[in-house]
């Protein structure tokens, strides 16, 4: 029976009458329909005694209802963020009779086993809300929310940088957008992940429009974007009629910033491979890697000769086409390991090895150890520093200013002998003889069966220091330092105040900027070095507005699209061949999910519970009465 034809026969009739024949009916029809109607009306009436207002009690029951539902609804959602947290998949084969009926399913059932309330809920047949459509609903509830946090803080700091990326995936060519912003409350930079889009083309209109979509879909087309950095492909950085030209047409003060992760792996890539010898350098380590890794046998004789000379096990690193400053590692492997690789490669009877055995015995080889392990060593922090989310630019062009003077102070004599001394040392170690290979024989020129000239000059001695000094340490760590200048040198202007009030229109107050020293100088604590996060919490929004807003704009400029690079990795993790018929927009929600694992953690659950009543009309309340 409805509430009001309760209330109605309650008004209506005798309160004893009704009473004794709600009695009889729950003895007489315990089975029928009248059986929880006549027992709500029996609670009523006997509650009445004490809450004398009927419909008053019946809004207590149909609250506790709701609350209950709630409650179930909690647990679900408390599956969901488990699972899309660690990108595990949620489907099973075959969830009603199956044997493996997921992960969803099987967590929520191992719940129920340890929680109370799930024991004691019986949640409707139709309405139990573990169906796929449910937990498509329940995912992108919570992706929803985290992304409406991200986007409210967004309009709140007033201004924000877009980065974004493109890679493909097993099957379909996807573009990560990430952006960037100072947090208004506490005045951290921080960053987050907008979405994937999926590209059908992969042309400068079809990324820029992606890009636009996405902005307008989470209402920030009309939002100050300070600047667009991108990993610089050709499509995404020519500056007549790539992405980044097109897309200042919508948004005119977004500058472009070549991502600096990247520009520092092309200035390795150059300085590594521009030296012929350095060149054949990466191929030797290259190849000595493959013998040990292709082969089962060479790999198990390996390891046994670590073990017989006492060396600490450990692997050969394999070299990274797109990740040069990850190369030391391969070069530290090789140095650790140089007496057992000798070893094996005399061991075993291949003409590719004999080939690597000569090679590595080579002191210009060995050489280039010690001469990159040196080199890269010195860019391996900067390299790390500048995957950091939180990193600004002006940090960054300091970190690469030290950089350069510590290159430039290692191009001396003692250097380029203390790597002689090395080099010299690993091979006396292992009772190689340098002057074996010491000359470099001039190759003649030949017609067919004929040798028509020599090349010329006699033979060269590249076993003294002079020779690795000029031919080798030199040229590579010049070409680094000019490949540095060339490459982190196009934003140093932008980061003026005064240059960046004018092209972001900001009425710099001249008078500001002497008191904000002033006052900066009146907090500095223990004369510690300030930088701009510093110094942008440091400063009042009602005493310094003008200059507050420049800083701001300085600390939102991004160094890097490292953050686009990360949520490929997720990607990776949730698109797999198991997966392959997941849709663009579930794994969409997943990612979020996945990527946004903190700003999920500080949603508030009820939240997404309102959200998810919201979404369409739903069979039972979920919602409080006055809630909204």
């Amino acid at each position: 029976l409805s509430k009001k034809l309760i209330l109605k026969k309650m008004k209506g009739q005798d309160q004893i009458a009704f009473q004794n024949r709600a009695l009889d009916s729950f003895r007489d029809h315990e089975k029928s329909a009248l059986h929880k109607a006549s027992l709500l009306a029996w609670a009523i009436f006997r509650n009445s005694k004490v809450l004398v207002d009927v419909e008053q009690q019946l809004n207590v029951v149909h609250g506790n209802e709701i609350r209950d539902r709630r409650e179930y609804l909690r647990r679900i959602i408390g599956v969901t963020t488990f699972l899309g947290k660690q990108g595990l998949p949620f489907r099973g084969h075959d969830e009603t009779e199956s044997q493996n009926q997921g992960n969803f399913v099987k967590c929520f059932s191992l719940l129920t086993e340890f929680d109370p309330f799930l024991q004691s809920y019986k949640a409707p047949s139709k309405t139990s809300y573990l169906s796929p459509a449910s937990q498509n609903e329940v995912i992108r509830c919570c992706s929803e929310q985290v992304t409406f946090r991200i986007v409210s803080e967004m309009k709140r700091s007033g201004m924000y940088a877009i980065m974004a990326d493109e890679a493909r995936d097993k099957y379909k060519e996807q573009l990560a957008v990430c952006v960037r912003y100072v947090v208004p409350v506490t005045g951290l930079v921080t960053e987050h992940f907008l979405g994937f889009s999926e590209l059908k083309c992969f042309d400068e209109e079809s990324i820029t429009e992606s890009l636009q979509s996405c902005l307008r879909v989470h209402g920030l087309d009309d939002l100050l974007c300070v600047s667009q950095t991108y990993a610089g492909a050709s499509v995404m950085s020519r500056s007549s009629r790539g992405v980044q030209a097109k897309f200042q047409k919508y948004h005119p003060e977004a500058i472009y910033i070549h991502c600096y992760a990247h520009e520092l792996n092309m200035v390795l890539y150059y300085s590594c491979k521009a030296i012929k010898e350095a060149s054949d350098f990466f191929s030797t380590l290259e190849s000595v890697y493959a013998v040990f890794s292709a082969s089962l046998i060479n790999h198990k004789r390996f390891n046994d000769v670590q073990a017989q000379l006492g060396l600490k096990q450990r692997e050969l690193v394999q070299l990274s086409d797109t990740h040069w400053s990850c190369q030391v590692n391969s070069v530290n492997a090789l140095i650790s390991n140089f007496p057992a690789v000798i070893h094996c490669l005399a061991d075993i009877e291949s003409s590719a090895a004999s080939g690597l055995l000569g090679r590595l015995c080579k002191l210009p080889t060995v050489y280039c150890l010690f001469m990159f392990q040196s080199l890269l060593s010195t860019t391996e922090a900067f390299h790390k520093l500048l995957q950091k989310e939180n990193l600004d630019l002006a940090k960054a062009i300091d970190v690469k200013k030290a950089v350069c003077s510590t290159l430039q102070d290692m191009r001396t004599n003692e250097k380029a002998k203390e790597l002689y001394e090395k080099a010299r040392v690993l091979f006396v170690n292992n009772g190689i003889d340098i002057k074996e290979t010491a000359l470099q024989r001039k190759k003649q020129k030949r017609v067919d069966d004929f040798i028509v000239a020599a090349a010329g000059g006699a033979s060269e001695d590249i076993s003294t220091p002079d020779y690795l000094k000029t031919k080798l340490f030199y040229p590579c760590l010049d070409r680094m330092l000019s490949e540095l200048d060339q490459r982190f040198s196009s934003i140093k202007a932008e980061l003026d105040l005064n240059t960046l009030a004018n092209h972001y229109k900001i009425e710099l107050n001249p008078d500001e900027i002497p008191i904000a020293k002033n006052y900066v100088t009146l907090k500095h604590e223990n004369d510690k070095k300030l930088n701009m996060t510093d110094v942008y919490q440091l400063l009042d929004p009602f005493c310094f507005p003008t200059l507050k807003k420049v800083v701001q704009v300085a600390l939102t400029l991004p160094a890097n699209s490292c953050s686009c690079e990360r949520s490929f990795g997720v990607l990776r993790r949730l698109h797999t061949w198991l997966r392959s018929t997941m849709g663009q927009d579930r794994l969409q929600h997943l990612a979020v999910l996945s990527i946004e694992k903190t700003a999920l953690k500080s949603v508030p659950v009820d939240a997404i519970i309102d959200r998810f009543a919201n979404m369409r009309k739903r069979r039972y309340e979920l919602t409080l009465p006055g809630k909204i």
